[in-house]
């Protein structure tokens, strides 16, 4: 059976959805999900971890997980997605990198968790000193960011002072 004002709203959901910056999909790989909470329209709400590979050095790989909103709000994008999120990052082979094309601290994952203004973001911090990168997990707002954070380390250097 046709019912044109259903269809057109689905076919005007589907366009939305297919303008949306690719940042808010996995940059690497979507891991898997859990469902925290059912809705009757629309998807559930989750828990999704991603995985993404560090983009300057090889061999270390971080896992992110974080909540999404389902319900019709979430469904088109609209909904403000939770401050908390969490990351764990790993040596996952070698470690290579180029000391010059490493910054001190940058920021190496992006994604939009609302329609205007929030962002949640992975930083890679260098310690030098220690040789170990450390990876911190944040949300930002145009105007009030969250104290919500997580944060993980991998050693990359020698370990022991024998010879």
């Amino acid at each position: 059976m046709f019912f044109p004002k259903r269809d057109a709203l689905i076919t005007s959901l589907i366009a939305m959805v297919a303008l949306l910056p690719p940042t808010l999909f996995a940059q690497d790989a979507h891991i898997g999900s859990v469902r925290t909470e059912f809705k009757l329209l629309g998807p559930n709400n989750t828990i999704e971890v991603e995985r993404f590979d560090d983009p300057k050095v090889q061999g270390i790989s971080c896992y992110l997980s974080y909540s999404q909103i389902g319900g019709i709000s979430g469904a088109v994008g609209l909904a403000e997605e939770a401050s908390e999120a969490s990351v764990a990052c790993r040596q996952t082979g070698e470690i290579v990198f180029d000391p010059a094309e490493v910054e001190e601290q940058e920021v190496i994952f992006s994604q939009r968790r609302s329609a205007l203004f929030k962002n949640m973001r992975v930083v890679r911090m260098h310690d030098a000193e220690t040789q170990t990168f450390v990876y911190l997990t944040y949300s930002t707002k145009l105007v009030d960011g969250s104290p919500k954070n997580a944060i993980t380390a991998v050693h990359y250097g020698e370990l022991g002072g024998g010879q």
